[in-house]
């Protein structure tokens, strides 16, 4: 996953300056875009239709600051259940993850596109982020 400027600054305002945190959501994009460090809100096109919802994260992050360099943050695998074809754009490429004044903290496009068509089709997410810039390892 790639952390925006804008999210850069949004966990070091709410954790070094220990301001209020603010729960993350994790949403899926149906637009073709590779995300980049500038990226905004109005970058994605969010899914809509065939029983897909946005998935709040909660504060279940497990942080690794012992065992890896640089530190990685592991979110429990997060699953999207459709119940049909999605309406409007129908192919997910990706995911993004916002705050709640719709920062876009994180994004990742999916190595391969997902098009839900049918009752019970499923998305499960591993989220894993390497806090740094650059490639994870």
């Amino acid at each position: 996953m790639i952390l925006t400027d804008f999210g850069a600054q949004a966990i070091m305002n709410r954790y070094l300056n220990n301001t209020t945190y603010l729960p993350l959501t994790a949403r899926l994009y149906t637009n073709n875009y590779t995300p980049l460090d500038t990226s905004v809100l109005g970058d994605f096109t969010e899914a809509a239709g065939g029983g897909y919802a946005a998935i709040s994260l909660g504060t279940t992050w497990t942080v690794d600051t012992l065992h890896v360099t640089p530190a990685v943050a592991v979110h429990p695998a997060i699953s999207y259940v459709f119940t049909g074809t999605l309406t409007g754009l129908t192919t997910v490429y990706g995911m993004y993850i916002t705050d709640s004044s719709n920062v876009v903290i994180f994004a990742e496009k999916f190595g391969t596109p997902f098009q839900p068509r049918n009752n019970g089709d499923t998305i499960t997410v591993n989220t894993t982020i390497q806090m740094s810039k650059g490639t994870p390892t």
